[in-house]
């Protein structure tokens, strides 16, 4: 990854979490337009490439944050943009800002739909609003072409409904740091759904169950993300200053689910890159 900038390398990393990917990695959600950016951007950019991972998927879950989102994809090689409504922002959405999107999706920088989805854990918007942002943006997905890119917290159910009522109409979508039971996960591979693995199989307090689950996702369907600056892995071997998460640490979190589904850490880079340039159509080349 080359910023347009011409900024130094500035790593600032404790030397035991500088890692190195043993291929070119695929960030697919990266909330990089998160005010805890601002200042260093072109430094995390810069150790995300000495770490190898070579093209981010910069998340829009707002129509000011998608912009910023295109800008930034605009600004540095290797970067891409997804455009959305959060589930929590549900209740915002109307005509217009259907229209402002839909106009939004135009630009050639943005690679998905989302964050989209429904999120009935914390409900900070209304179930209801949810739904039928969530069905609005189903429908945008359909008439762009564009892929999906999903956020689910405690709806897997409904969201199984309503997908499987557009599924003929999407191209593709992806569960985005999926953390739900064997049966959901079954239910979202018989939909020909993506799944987007976390640090979250990191955390013995939550993630533990994912564990026995990763080796059910198939390769072709799997991909990987931090979900930066959220989710910093709890059992990196050394402390995160200010504990913001980063897409220079994805080479840790590729490690864990290698471990976990028993192969190797570059052939679980490899496939989840492939796997990631095929379902955003990336057409930038990542450098070793």
């Amino acid at each position: 990854m080359k910023a347009r900038s011409d900024s130094l390398s500035d790593n600032t990393l404790p030397e035991a979490l500088q890692f190195r990917a043993p291929a070119p990695l695929v960030d697919i959600g990266a909330n990089l337009t998160h005010a805890s950016f601002f200042e260093d951007l072109d430094a995390v950019l810069h150790r995300a490439r000495d770490a190898n991972v070579s093209q981010l998927i910069v998340t829009g879950t707002d129509l000011e944050h998608a912009r910023q989102a295109v800008t930034l994809s605009q600004q540095y090689v290797g970067l891409h943009a997804t455009a959305g409504v959060h589930p929590h922002d549900a209740s915002r959405w109307n005509a217009e800002l259907e229209r402002a999107f839909h106009t939004l999706y135009r630009e050639a920088n943005i690679v998905a739909v989302g964050e989209c989805g429904l999120d009935f854990n914390r409900n900070f918007s209304s179930r209801s609003d949810q739904e039928r942002a969530f069905e609005a943006q189903l429908g945008l997905a359909a008439q762009t072409g564009l892929p999906l890119f999903i956020h689910e917290r405690d709806a897997g159910s409904r969201m199984r409904e309503m997908l499987t009522s557009w599924r003929d109409e999407i191209s593709q979508a992806v569960i985005h740091c999926f953390t739900g039971s064997r049966e959901t996960l079954y239910n979202y591979l018989d939909l020909d759904l993506h799944i987007g693995l976390t640090g979250w199989i990191c955390d013995e307090r939550r993630g533990h169950h994912l564990r026995e689950l990763v080796k059910a996702i198939p390769a072709d369907r799997l991909m990987v993300e931090t979900d930066c600056p959220y989710l910093l892995p709890r059992n990196l071997p050394a402390k995160m200053k200010g504990r913001r998460h980063e897409p220079a640490l994805l080479p840790w979190i590729v490690r864990e689910i290698a471990h976990w589904r028993g192969e190797s850490e570059q052939r679980l880079a490899q496939s989840t890159t492939a796997t990631a340039q095929a379902f955003f159509r990336l057409t930038d080349t990542p450098e070793e």
